[in-house]
């Protein structure tokens, strides 16, 4: 598993999904923290492209070796790439969850949402 980190570049929901902004399109995916208390990812079950989400609410889910979990939406938006490698690969979501284990990409529907996510500072104090 991947040492514990919260990269400076990305945004954080308080349900412990992050999304790093590229113009009008964020790449999602589960904090360091979630995919370490979830433990060994074994499935992810990706939306379809085209899938509709809205920030806050549940858009798939990930299956570890302890318990199946919601993944929630940090903004909202349309799904317009899944990561397909971890239909082969899950445990990318634990070894490498900023890079490699990133879930999907949105093209967001509102880019100001992104206001109401926190930096990593923020985001770290709701942990302690």
């Amino acid at each position: 598993m991947a040492d514990a980190s919260y990269p400076a570049d990305l945004l954080y929901h308080p349900e412990h999904d992050w999304a790093r902004i590229e113009d009008d399109v964020a790449t999602f995916g589960i904090t360091w923290y979630a995919q370490d208390a979830l433990g060994e990812v074994v499935f992810f079950d990706p939306p379809p492209v085209g899938t509709q989400v809205v920030a806050g609410d549940s858009y798939t889910e990930v299956e570890s070796v302890k318990a199946v979990s919601d993944v929630v939406a940090p903004l909202s938006g349309e799904v317009v790439e899944i990561n397909e490698a971890l239909a082969d690969s899950p445990e990318a979501i634990n070894d490498d969850p900023y890079g490699d284990g990133w879930m999907v990409k949105v093209r967001l529907s509102d880019v100001s949402e992104k206001d109401a996510l926190l930096d990593a500072a923020a985001y770290q104090e709701t942990l302690s």
